[in-house]
C-alpha cells in the first residue's frame, strides 16, 4: 500500500517538494560551512519523494534550536509555505486528504529540520 501511496504522491506533489529540498541542499552545499545543512536537506528530499511508510520524530537540543533558527530565516519559510499551499489544495477532495496530511508533515519539517529523525514504519 505504501508503494501505491508513494507513486500517487510523487505525481501529485512529491516531485516538486523533493525538488525544492534538493535545490536547497545544493545551495547550502556551495560553502563548506553549509555542507552539514545541505546533507540534512538531501536526507529530507528523499523523505519528500516518498513519505508514506515513514514518520518524523522531533527532538534535539540547544544546537538543533540554533540551527533551526538560522535555517528558518534562510530557507525554511519558502519550503514550509510551498508545502502548506500544496496541502491545502490537496485537502479540497476527500481522496487528497492523506496526501495533504503528508504535505503538512513536510511543512512542519521545513520549519524544524534539525533534531528531526526519520522513523521507518
Amino acid at each position: 500500500m505504501n508503494f501505491i501511496g508513494n507513486l500517487i504522491w510523487l505525481i501529485a506533489a512529491g516531485f516538486w517538494q523533493g525538488l525544492g529540498w534538493t535545490l536547497a541542499g545544493f545551495l547550502w552545499s556551495i560553502s563548506i560551512v553549509g555542507i552539514p545543512i545541505g546533507r540534512q536537506c538531501f536526507k529530507f528530499a528523499a523523505l519528500s519523494f516518498s513519505p508514506f511508510g515513514k514518520d518524523v520524530r522531533f527532538g534535539g537540543g540547544a544546537m538543533s534550536m540554533l540551527m533551526n533558527i538560522i535555517w528558518l530565516l534562510v530557507s525554511g519559510i519558502p519550503l514550509a509555505i510551498g508545502s502548506l499551499v500544496s496541502g491545502l489544495i490537496l485537502c479540497v477532495t476527500i481522496i487528497g486528504i492523506p496526501f495533504g496530511q503528508q504535505c503538512f508533515k513536510l511543512a512542519k519539517l521545513a520549519l524544524m529540520p534539525f533534531g528531526a529523525e526519520i522513523i521507518y514504519d
